[in-house]
């Protein structure tokens, strides 16, 4: 058994019980909480000497807020949410703890990290950034280290211009006249895979994929490069024009 105990504030579900059964596999104590069971946040900060906030987006500023200044110098505060330049900042903020921002590019649904992307944010202290790295990379996992903004700057272009996609798709099904049972007769391989991406962000869980979009600060300057290319497509189309998308289709990427 490893010496210090990890504190999951989130973790009885989700992503965080994902990592609560890792670090136990890992050897150490972990201790838990949740919505209604669990300990309290001062008994997990009193006990633990890492403390990782893993409740939905939407509670994570609250829960830091709470757990941070709890926290002494030497232990770590960490994150495991989808955007880091505002939850790092209310953990400076909140906590006189060492700081690192954590996203790891995957769900629960997956087995092991091997093979995974995980991103690391450090920004207060270097005492625990070796312990992280060493420990995931030798579950396999493929570790990058950045800044908060560039980290919400490249989100913004994997998972905000994804999820954009599939909620105009959506809406646009909706509101197009045609019955959902009316499409299956039509449909295509492709479609039905951007269908079942459809069931999960417009199913029981739509204020994560809301959050990604409005909480990032990279989307709007976004935004407006995907309305400018948008508004060239959508005249090329009205104009009948196949050989002027055709071109865009073959437009050297730019360097």
């Amino acid at each position: 058994m490893n010496d210090f105990a990890i504190g999951i504030i989130g973790g009885t579900g989700g992503i965080g019980k994902w990592f609560a059964d890792f670090f136990n596999g890992e050897g150490y104590r972990v201790l838990v909480s949740g919505r209604t069971k669990g300990p309290s946040i001062s008994e997990i900060t009193t006990s633990c000497r890492v403390v990782i906030v893993a409740v939905p987006i939407t509670a994570t500023l609250d829960v830091i807020r709470k757990a941070g200044p709890l926290l002494p110098e030497d232990a770590l505060l960490m994150d495991l949410t989808s955007l880091k330049e505002e939850p790092v900042r209310e953990m400076l903020a909140s906590s006189p703890a060492e700081v690192i921002g954590c996203h790891p590019l995957f769900g629960p649904d997956v087995s092991s990290m091997n093979g995974q992307n995980i991103v690391l944010c450090p920004v207060r202290g270097g005492g625990w950034l070796g312990f992280l790295q060493e420990t995931f990379v030798k579950n396999g996992a493929r570790i990058t280290v950045t800044a908060p903004a560039e980290h919400d700057r490249m989100m913004a272009l994997i998972q905000g211009l994804t999820h954009l996609d599939t909620i105009l798709m959506e809406l646009s099904l909706r509101d197009s006249g045609v019955e959902p049972s009316e499409l299956d007769a039509f449909s295509t391989p492709i479609f039905r895979t951007k269908q079942a991406i459809s069931a999960k962000v417009f199913g029981p869980r739509p204020g994560l994929y809301a959050s990604l979009l409005a909480g990032n600060p990279s989307m709007p300057a976004l935004l407006a490069i995907f309305e400018q290319n948008f508004a060239l497509v959508k005249e090329l189309i009205r104009q009948g024009d196949a050989s002027g998308i055709e071109a865009l289709l073959k437009r050297p990427q730019r360097p």
